[in-house]
């Protein structure tokens, strides 16, 4: 046999090896103190005191487990019996979870409180059971981190109480009623999702009436010619690219609110069109804004799919659970950072005393 010279077949191969775990004993002798009358026993580390019977690794795993990956308590159950060895209730690994929760409230209420500074917020919101109760989930998104509430409530009380009813920045939304009296209320700035009166002038097209129909064809090639624009972005200048842009939304909305016929659905989108046509198109005159809300839509789709999943929570502190982890799994999506990682270090400074990691890294 010669060599050939060419270079060698490789071919890589992971392995699982035997998982292993370690059981610290601690114990805390007491003794008697004759002048206090008093039994006093030595202290134990912070880390076991606080943590009990699983380690930082062990109980972050949990959490990682029941947050990023929607596992059951008795999925959760079956792992730590077949895989680690490890026999546990399903009564402690709620205890667990109760400790995450708690880990995680100063890093969450830093994000609450930076909120209402944002220049931009998408927002969106989904249907929440609590205990088969209707109540709702509000994802707000912003530039470098997604947080999560769970209210009872759909209203503008909500959108008043989280961002403030001085809220400065733009607020990315759908058309609902909610967005538009917190704009009404609170004079705020808002960019309505183009893609949803896209959907809307569409459905003008399906109709049997045919002035319905034109008017929404007439609509819906305006929207084209305002893309097209768009897509040539690179191809002139900036001033040129404001003027085009300015020019055919005052075209859009003139074709929107003229020469409408008398049909009901295209009387109702004239008058979404003179009322609130302009915040359609904020992006035109605000550089940075998207003009879609698919920022926060896309955010709470794991929600979505928790929530398909879990069927909702049972109590006060399952929402609280819930609105925490889904906060830190996906800003640390949005960051490219270790969900695990995160909820190591967190539990251990909460079980130490110690300043806990930040969802938003200081610039």
């Amino acid at each position: 046999m010669h060599e050939t010279g060419a270079a060698p077949r490789v071919i890589q191969q992971i392995e699982l090896v035997p998982l292993t775990t370690t059981v610290e004993e601690h114990q805390s002798y007491s003794s008697w103190c004759p002048h206090c009358r008093k039994a006093f026993a030595a202290p134990l580390p912070e880390r076991i005191a606080h943590g009990g019977l699983l380690g930082t690794q062990l109980t972050a795993l949990v959490a990682y487990l029941k947050g990023a990956c929607h596992a059951s308590f008795s999925t959760i159950r079956k792992f730590f019996r077949d895989v680690l060895q490890i026999k546990i209730s399903r009564g402690y690994l709620v205890e667990v979870i109760r400790k995450v929760t708690a880990a995680l409230e100063t890093s969450y209420q830093e994000l609450l409180r930076l909120l209402p500074d944002e220049e931009v917020v998408n927002v969106d919101e989904t249907g929440h059971k609590l205990k088969r109760l209707r109540w709702w989930t509000w994802c707000f998104r912003a530039e470098l981190y997604v947080l999560y509430h769970i209210d009872a409530h759909r209203s503008a009380e909500v959108l008043m109480t989280i961002l403030g009813k001085e809220y400065a920045g733009v607020l990315g939304c759908d058309y609902l009623s909610t967005y538009r009296r917190y704009m009404r209320e609170c004079n705020i700035v808002v960019q309505f999702c183009l893609a949803h009166l896209i959907r809307d002038v569409k459905f003008l097209t399906t109709l049997p009436d045919a002035q319905e129909k034109a008017y929404g064809e007439r609509l819906r090639e305006a929207l084209r010619d305002l893309f097209g624009i768009i897509h040539e972005r690179d191809q002139v200048s900036d001033k040129e690219f404001q003027r085009r842009l300015v020019a055919q939304r005052e075209k859009l909305l003139e074709v929107g609110t003229q020469r409408v016929p008398a049909g009901k659905h295209a009387q109702v989108m004239a008058r979404r069109l003179r009322k609130h046509g302009q915040a359609y198109f904020t992006f035109i005159t605000t550089p940075g804004i998207e003009p879609t809300n698919n920022l926060a839509e896309q955010a709470i789709r794991f929600v979505v799919i928790d929530r398909h999943i879990t069927q909702g929570t049972r109590s006060e502190g399952g929402n609280r659970w819930s609105e925490r982890i889904w906060t830190v799994v996906a800003t640390c999506a949005l960051q490219g950072r270790s969900v695990l990682e995160f909820l190591q270090q967190s539990v251990s400074a909460y079980w130490e005393e110690t300043e806990p990691p930040k969802l938003v890294p200081s610039i």
